[in-house]
C-alpha cells in the first residue's frame, strides 16, 4: 500500500489507510505500507501497531512541506527509486495506492513493469491544495491541469479506481476523463463507538477535522454565536491546522472565547468521547468526498447539521438524521442547529436512531470484501 498521509498524520485519506490496513491484517493478509517518515531519513522495515493490528511500515525520507503546518512529502523523483527497493523486498500480489501524487504514483509505475495488479483509491480534490500552493490563481489553475493530467495517467496503470462515493466518483470522471470509477465506503468499525441516547443536560456540539480554509468552521462559528443564549452552547473543536489561530482570533472577537475549547490533536478515546458527550455534529465543509468525522459522529448517535456541499448529503439526509443548510449561510446554519438543540427527547431520539441506522451500510467489513474482491479480480460482492 502507498500512502503519502499516514499516521501519525490526521486526515480522512490517512484515517482510511490506517483502517483499511489494519482490517486486512486483522483477516490474515501480510500488509506493507510505503508511507512518509517524520523526518529526512529512510527506517528499515518495522511493525507499527495500527489501529490494534502490526502493519508493517516502510517509511521513506520526507520533508516538511513549508506553506503547511505539518504535510511531509517524498522527493517526487525518488519515488521510483523507492518502490523498486519494497518491491523487490515484498513481492506483492497487489498494490493500492492512496494517491497518484508521489509515493502512489512512483509505486504504480514501478509494479506496472512487474505485472503486479494496481488498485487506486483518490481521496484528493486538487482544489483543496490550492492554499498551500503559494502561486498566483493564473498558475494555480496551470497547476490544477497538470495534477488532474498527471493523475489520469497513474490511474490509467490501475486495474481499477475508487473513490468513497458516487458524488465523487461522477466529480473524478468529469475531471479526468476516466469510465468506471468504483464508490466504495471509507468504512468505519462501529464497535470503537458509543452512543449516548439519554437526554441532554447541556448542549456541546462537536467540530471534528483540519481547521483549513475549505472546513469552513469559521461560518460554523459565527452560527453559533447567533444562537439564543439561553441554549447555553458549548463547543468542541478537535484539529489542527493552518487555520487555527485565524479561528481562535475570531472566536474571541465573536464573544465565544469562555464558550469554545480547542483541543488540537487528541488521542482516539478523547476523541470517542466528544462525540459520546455532544448533543449535534455540524460541519460547514464544502469539500468532502466522504467525510469520515461524519460517519464517527453517526455512529456516536449524533443527529448532524451540515453543508449541502459534495458528498455530505450522502450521509446527512434532511429532516431525518439531522439538517442540511446551503454552504456558508451562517442563518441557516443557526436556524438547523436550534431545531436540533431545541428539538423534543422523543424528535432528538429519532435523529439519533437514523443516523446509527444510516452508517450501518458503511460498515468496515463491506469495505473489506470489496477491496479483497478488487485485489482477487474477482467480482465485487453486492
Amino acid at each position: 500500500m502507498g500512502a503519502d498521509t499516514f499516521a501519525p498524520d490526521i486526515n480522512g485519506a490517512a484515517r482510511f489507510a490506517e483502517r483499511l490496513a489494519a482490517g486486512l491484517v486483522e483477516r490474515g493478509h501480510d500488509v506493507h505500507v510505503m508511507a512518509p517518515n517524520t523526518r529526512y531519513r529512510i527506517a528499515p522495515p518495522a511493525a507499527e501497531m495500527i489501529e490494534g493490528q502490526p502493519v508493517t511500515m516502510h517509511r521513506l525520507p520526507s520533508i516538511r512541506w513549508a506553506p503547511h503546518d505539518w504535510l511531509r512529502f517524498v522527493w517526487p523523483w525518488r519515488s521510483k527509486h523507492y518502490a523498486r527497493q519494497v518491491l523487490d523486498l515484498v513481492k506483492p500480489d497487489a498494490v493500492h495506492i492512496q494517491s497518484h501524487i508521489v509515493i502512489g504514483r512512483g509505486l504504480a509505475r514501478e509494479a506496472r513493469k512487474r505485472n503486479i495488479p494496481v488498485i487506486a483509491t483518490n481521496h484528493v480534490m486538487a482544489e483543496n491544495i490550492l492554499d498551500f500552493t503559494t502561486l498566483p490563481p493564473l498558475l494555480d489553475k496551470l497547476v490544477i491541469k497538470a495534477a488532474w493530467g498527471d493523475a489520469r495517467r497513474t490511474f490509467d496503470m490501475s486495474r481499477a479506481v475508487t473513490t468513497p462515493t458516487q458524488k465523487a466518483a461522477d466529480f473524478l470522471e468529469a475531471t479526468t476523463g476516466l469510465e468506471g470509477v468504483i464508490p466504495i465506503s471509507c468504512g468505519i468499525d462501529r464497535r470503537f463507538y458509543t452512543a449516548d441516547l439519554a437526554p441532554r443536560t447541556e448542549n456541546r456540539i462537536a467540530i471534528v477535522g483540519r481547521l483549513t480554509t475549505e472546513k469552513e468552521v469559521d461560518v460554523t462559528l459565527r452560527a453559533i454565536a447567533k444562537l439564543d443564549p439561553a441554549l447555553d452552547v458549548k463547543v468542541d473543536i478537535v484539529g489542527g491546522g493552518d487555520q487555527r489561530h485565524k479561528l481562535e482570533v475570531l472566536t474571541a472577537e465573536l464573544g465565544l472565547q469562555d464558550r469554545v475549547i480547542f483541543h488540537g490533536r487528541t488521542t482516539d478515546e478523547e476523541l470517542r468521547a466528544v462525540y459520546t458527550n455532544a448533543a449535534l455534529y455540524a460541519i460547514a465543509s464544502i469539500a468532502e468526498l466522504q467525510s469520515i468525522s461524519t460517519m464517527e459522529a453517526m455512529a456516536s448517535g449524533l443527529p448532524v447539521v451540515a453543508a449541502d456541499a459534495m458528498a455530505l448529503p450522502h450521509l446527512v439526509h434532511d429532516g431525518e438524521n439531522g439538517y442540511l443548510f446551503p454552504p456558508g449561510d451562517v442563518d441557516a446554519e443557526a436556524a438547523a442547529i436550534t431545531r436540533v438543540l431545541t428539538a423534543s427527547d422523543a424528535e432528538r431520539r429519532r435523529l439519533q436512531q437514523a443516523s446509527l441506522d444510516g452508517v450501518a451500510i458503511h460498515d468496515i467489513n463491506r469495505t473489506l470484501d470489496t477491496f479483497e474482491a478488487l485485489y482477487r479480480g474477482e467480482p465485487l460482492p453486492d
